[in-house]
């Protein structure tokens, strides 16, 4: 797949919650772990979605937020735990890749001022927020 979102993450859908406009579609990731996508109804029909399929989830680096607070608790319905794997420094922005605990990669952007609010550092752990409805489904034609 070529497109620009930096993350791409293969998963298979573990179950459906149809509503009257969006679906909420929970997946399993290739580490063990579940994401959660909101996609229209008409969405879930055109992707012929069902339980065991093969979907890419899709989403932008700037969609991801990191937070090291552990004391909050934060409507986001994806909060994946994950470790600081690298930092590239920008002038006004850093991009941070963090392995989940199940070994997924993700990549976020972030402010160079949030990287130093944060004290992020490799080795870092972070919880990684995602929400729902900023993750796109693909399938393979």
């Amino acid at each position: 797949m070529t497109i620009s979102a930096r993350n791409q993450l293969s998963a298979t859908v573990k179950t459906i919650k149809s509503g009257a406009v969006n679906d909420q579609i929970e997946l399993t990731l290739n580490g063990g772990e579940h994401l959660v996508a909101v996609i229209t109804s008409d969405s879930t029909q055109k992707l012929s979605l069902a339980q065991g399929s093969n979907v890419v989830a899709i989403f932008k680096a700037p969609s991801v937020i990191l937070s090291t607070d552990t004391d909050l608790i934060l409507s986001a319905r994806n909060q994946l735990q994950a470790t600081v794997e690298k930092i590239t420094h920008g002038s006004v922005n850093a991009e941070v890749l963090v392995k989940t605990q199940g070994g997924v990669e993700i990549v976020t952007i972030v402010t160079e001022q949030s990287v130093k609010n944060l004290a992020l550092e490799i080795g870092s752990q972070v919880n990684v927020l995602i929400k729902a409805f900023q993750v796109i489904l693909g399938v393979k034609k």
